[in-house]
């Protein structure tokens, strides 16, 4: 056998370290309702904080031997727990190869996905990216993002975010278990991919959810919640698929992994196109101020990745709203910078709070079914001279006419 080198000897002894230290921990006495039903859950949480520690900042995920469940999430989600597994499950959802039987409606379903996905790309996705590298990138290369009213679109977080190492998304939408795919008939599945693809298919073509048909077409079919949604954004982008866990926060903001009871969210791990861990929140979260508070578990959790930037679009200027204050206020004290189109923070509440801002596209207004959002201020301010505004080449959020389009940058001043 190979003799260790000097360096992974005392990377194996600080992990060994580690978990003796926790088993002592884990010996220690506390209330039996803290180990009713997350100790195993903690326990794994807490080893995968010590190997995270010894990797340093990269994500890291240990491996199930055989086919026994590493996490108890996977298996309350119905989700493989083979790496390979779970992200062929996402090929399928994305319209890409995978081991799924080539029946008639996967092969549409792969064609059509095709077609969207290729959409996406020209008109969207790379004018996006390219945008992102010769504006924001000192914003984009940061290794967390925050993505409030976001549900599950993990598609245009990654375009602007591609570096990040961790990706907080929420949205009212639930993150429902996967049916066992075996246990589904053909025509089942055929079904839950046509309502998948048109659930996708608003966000890929003109840039956001229309969410009341989102719900429906995922809630008339097995594949419901966001879970889907995620991993076909997820496979479609270069990412592979490695684990899928339930969680939840306790009353501290700390993440704990969960079976379905109690469960709040999701936390998937997966790897980029390069090789590069990442793990992906979702929460359901409800972000009125009678469901949230600066000190809360949700925005405590966000709070401890440290200042981050935090990105907002057709988020149905919800912000504009005084019922919305808690996280409006919050974004604009903690975030290191924000990426919007008008749908987010005001207008007038950047210069309320002393930020920079650099304005993009040439905006006139908003949708008329939005009353009362009109922002005549930004208007004024596109025209006045005040911030550097250059064009854009693709529409973003409502405005998808680039002529009438709008992005906001903003960055604190202090």
């Amino acid at each position: 056998m190979t003799a260790l080198r000097n360096r992974d000897v005392s990377i194996l002894c600080r992990v060994i370290g580690g978990l003796s230290a926790l088993l002592l921990l884990a010996a220690c006495a506390l209330p039996d309702e803290a180990f009713k039903n997350y100790s195993a859950a903690t326990k794994v949480s807490q080893w995968n904080g010590v190997l995270d520690a010894v990797g340093g900042s990269s994500v890291k995920r240990a491996e199930s031997a055989g086919n026994v469940p590493l996490y108890n999430g996977a298996a309350s989600m119905n989700v493989p727990t083979h790496a390979g597994s779970i992200n062929d499950i996402a090929r399928l959802f994305a319209g890409m190869d995978s081991s799924y039987s080539q029946t008639a409606a996967v092969s549409a379903h792969k064609q059509r996905m095709d077609s969207l996905w290729a959409t996406h790309q020209n008109v969207r996705r790379s004018a996006l990216q390219a945008w992102a590298s010769e504006e924001i990138g000192d914003i984009k290369s940061a290794n967390a993002m925050f993505y409030p009213f976001s549900g599950p679109d993990f598609l245009f977080a990654s375009a602007l975010f591609p570096s990040a190492e961790t990706y907080v998304l929420c949205g009212l939408e639930p993150a429902e278990p996967l049916p066992r795919l075996s246990d589904l008939s053909q025509t089942e599945i055929d079904s839950g991919l046509t309502g998948l693809r048109n659930a996708v298919a608003n966000i890929m073509q003109n840039g956001y959810f229309i969410t009341t048909e989102m719900r429906s077409n995922l809630q008339a079919t097995r594949f419901r919640g966001v879970l889907p949604l995620l991993m076909a954004f997820m496979a479609g982008t270069g990412h592979t698929v490695e684990s899928v866990d339930t969680v939840r926060l306790d009353g501290s903001g700390n993440v704990t992994l969960s079976g379905s009871s109690g469960n709040t969210g999701l936390m998937i791990r997966c790897r980029s196109g390069v090789g590069a861990s990442k793990r992906v929140f979702y929460f359901r979260q409800d972000l009125s101020n009678g469901s949230l508070s600066a000190d809360g578990p949700f925005l405590t959790f966000v709070s401890r990745m440290g200042r981050v930037p935090a990105f907002l679009k057709s988020a149905s200027y919800l912000m504009h709203e005084s019922g919305f204050s808690s996280i409006r206020d919050y974004l604009l004290r903690h975030s290191s910078a924000i990426v919007q189109d008008p749908s987010g923070v005001p207008y007038r509440d950047f210069a309320r709070y002393g930020w920079n801002l650099w304005l993009y596209g040439n905006y006139h207004g908003t949708l008329e079914i939005f009353t009362g959002c009109q922002q005549p201020d930004l208007v004024a301010a596109y025209s006045s001279g005040r911030y550097p505004v250059k064009p854009l080449n693709f529409g973003i959020g409502y405005l998808m006419n680039p002529q009438t389009t709008s992005l906001m940058v903003g960055r604190p001043g202090r």
